[in-house]
């Protein structure tokens, strides 16, 4: 089976993702750094050097690669992989989708104590600029989180909370 985390940079896909691929001795993926591998960039690097829809579509590629690549795994996707093309209903189709809710106040917090120049759309803004770019950005992509098989809500959600939820449906 595979599994995918979605929702927005800070909300902790990357860290629940390795706790639960470890829990269930399934592989972790995180998209980012898969398409980094893939790329031999950084996904600054490709954002600056190819443009957003470039990017878009060197990720759609990473998406599909690592379902072919793996039966059993937890995937990290970036924040914006869901919304783009028709990737939510590919996600759906090919494993559980699990939406971390994260309120924008939890996820400013987290942004503001990691290194900003990794992420491209955040890289030089203050903390009210960041937190007005999630509360947009969420705006627009919540849309495609919410058809996701699963939705958990709220600043602190654990792994086991995450596999409970993921053993029910």
């Amino acid at each position: 089976m595979l599994i995918f985390l979605i929702g927005m940079m800070g909300s902790g896909k990357t860290t629940l993702g390795r706790q639960l691929a470890e829990r269930l001795s399934y592989t972790f993926v995180d998209l980012d750094e898969y398409l980094e591998k893939r790329e031999g960039r950084t996904i600054a690097q490709l954002f600056e050097q190819e443009g957003q829809d470039r990017f878009r579509e060197l990720e759609r590629e990473a998406l599909e690669a690592v379902v072919q690549e793996y039966e059993h795994a937890v995937i990290s996707t970036g924040g914006g992989a869901p919304c783009f093309f028709d990737n939510m209903d590919y996600i759906n189709r090919h494993g559980k989708s699990c939406f971390l809710d994260v309120p924008v106040e939890e996820i400013t917090k987290r942004l503001m104590a990691s290194d900003l120049q990794v992420r491209p759309l955040l890289a030089g803004k203050t903390e009210a600029e960041i937190n007005s770019f999630l509360v947009k950005t969420l705006g627009l992509r919540k849309q495609f989180y919410k058809q996701a098989s699963i939705i958990l809500q709220g600043p602190a959600i654990g792994v086991e909370e995450l596999q409970i939820l993921l053993n029910n449906n």
